[in-house]
């Protein structure tokens, strides 16, 4: 007893030491990233425009979307804009950036202990740095992306889901639910957490082992549930949708294809045999893809250390507790089966979607590093067997190669090939009037402008005061350029100039 009770305030000593560490890593690349943001995305100027209406106009924004991070951004501004007096575009850029900053670390807490949990504190904390290091997670930051925020309520419930299987108390799923909850106003996806939770209960229902009673179970499940419906229900009331979008469009296409294949069974015989054959190829091809991003966001130097990880960890006799066997496996497949179907569906995958994935998966890769260090000590080491020490001088060296081929992306400045962009954005908001409508092919020209913006894909519209176009050759013009006055061009990256940006001022 004595032991255990030396053991545990030394344990908590080093937690606290290793978050503290990571902690300030993450900050200063996330205020170096922020600082250094040329652009931000097109979907991080759409949350911030949909955080400045949402004090007048908050109905229509839960209706349109999930509301949960336009909302952060908005609360966060209004602490920046009461502390700072005043209100401007950049108020709302640094206030969205500063929030989606707090979340991702605060998001680093509980990975943390989550990868305690399940591989250790020492791989956790190199596990963990690696997260903060890898480029792609890191710009979601200066982006302005709700992928942080949502895995902020993802990691938070999951951790509770692990502690309370592991521990049997109630209230932890409850928590669990709550964050669920929460998270799913920001992104729908957060709601797995209660697919976890449940199936665990169900097999523990039916299949009793040593731990919780039925009772308790039924407690469990029960708590749960109501946890998720306390932030849900109402966003689901006052949004008028109890399912996702994506998820009711996809149970909707498929009641329509069956519907169709039910009414006209002998005509449509030969598509569906099409469509039969070719549903393998295009689960193929979103295999491929997911594979792709997925390797895209490790940088691909860490793929192979995390599939050896994930190999030599849930191997038969392996170290690997009941409860990780159950929920990261389970985690996984169903992201996979997500992602599949988002391909399948709509033939996209993007490295935010795999964002998830890449981060319950990154536990493994510093088991990965391990073996890889122990292969590479025991053939180049002149002791045999090779020594720990050996091993460790291995493990760092790859540690080191890995964050080498991360720093120069990592440390880019965001948007820097559209620097283009804000150059363009300053002439319109000095040359032109508030209320001027101005045509552009990427609607952050117009959100840096300060301007009405009207959106086109091809041919741009001649009923718009202004007019901007890109061109790939210097001497490209549109086909109204000869009616049109040229006002100012700019190239759009300054570094390649492959691209320039034009601006027209249509006749009256």
């Amino acid at each position: 007893m004595t032991r255990s009770k030396s053991v545990n305030p030394l344990a908590e000593k080093q937690d606290l030491i290793h978050l503290a560490i990571l902690l300030v890593i993450a900050l200063g690349i996330g205020l170096y990233l922020i600082a250094t943001t040329v652009v931000i995305t097109k979907d991080g100027a759409w949350y911030i425009e949909q955080a400045r209406r949402f004090s007048s106009e908050p109905q229509s924004i839960i209706k349109v979307h999930p509301f949960g991070y336009p909302f952060l951004i908005f609360a966060a501004h209004k602490l920046v804009s009461s502390l700072s007096g005043g209100s401007s575009l950049f108020t709302w850029i640094y206030s969205a950036q500063s929030i989606t900053l707090l979340c991702r670390l605060l998001a680093l807490v509980p990975l943390y202990f989550i990868g305690k949990l399940l591989v250790g504190s020492r791989r956790s904390f190199w596990a963990i740095f690696i997260l903060i290091i890898l480029p792609y997670p890191a710009d979601f930051v200066s982006d302005i992306l709700r992928e942080w925020p949502h895995m902020l309520f993802l990691a938070s419930g999951f951790l509770f889901l692990i502690w309370g299987a592991k521990q049997g108390k109630c209230w932890m799923f409850g928590v669990t639910g709550f964050a669920a909850g929460l998270g799913h106003i920001i992104r729908p996806e957060c709601g797995q957490l209660i697919i976890y939770g449940a199936l665990w209960t169900f097999i523990r229902l039916f299949s009793p082992r040593p731990g919780m009673s039925r009772p308790k179970l039924l407690c469990a499940l029960s708590v749960l549930l109501i946890g998720f419906a306390i932030p849900a229900a109402p966003y689901m009331t006052a949004r008028g949708q109890y399912l996702p979008r994506k998820l009711k469009a996809l149970i909707s296409s498929a009641g329509h294809q069956e519907s169709e294949e039910i009414r006209q069974p002998e005509t449509n015989s030969g598509n569906n045999i099409y469509i039969a054959s070719g549903m393998p190829v295009k689960i193929a091809k979103a295999i491929g893809k997911l594979a792709g991003v997925m390797s895209e966001n490790l940088m691909y130097f860490f793929v192979p250390p995390m599939l050896i990880g994930i190999y030599f960890r849930f191997r038969k006799q392996s170290s690997a507790t009941e409860i990780e066997k159950f929920f990261l496996p389970a985690f996984v497949a169903l992201n996979v089966v997500m992602l599949i179907t988002l391909y399948y569906s709509w033939e996209y995958i993007s490295r935010r979607h795999c964002f998830p994935l890449v981060v319950f998966t990154i536990f493994y890769v510093p088991i990965g590093l391990e073996v890889w260090a122990g292969w590479l000590a025991d053939r180049f080491s002149k002791s045999r067997p090779a020594s720990d020490k050996d091993v460790r001088l291995w493990f760092f060296i790859l540690l080191i190669t890995g964050t080498a081929i991360c720093m120069p992306k990592l440390l880019r400045h965001s948007g820097q090939d559209k620097q283009g962009y804000r150059a363009a954005a300053t002439w319109l908001r000095e040359n032109t009037d508030q209320e001027d409508l101005i045509a552009v092919p990427d609607s952050r020209i117009t959100f840096y402008a300060e301007r009405k913006g009207l959106i086109y894909d091809a041919k741009p519209p001649t009923r718009a005061k202004y007019v901007v176009v890109i061109v790939k050759k210097e001497n490209e013009k549109p086909d109204f350029a000869g009616a049109a006055k040229e006002e100012y061009s700019v190239w759009v990256d300054e570094h390649k100039k492959n691209k320039k940006l034009i601006i027209y001022k249509m006749p009256l």
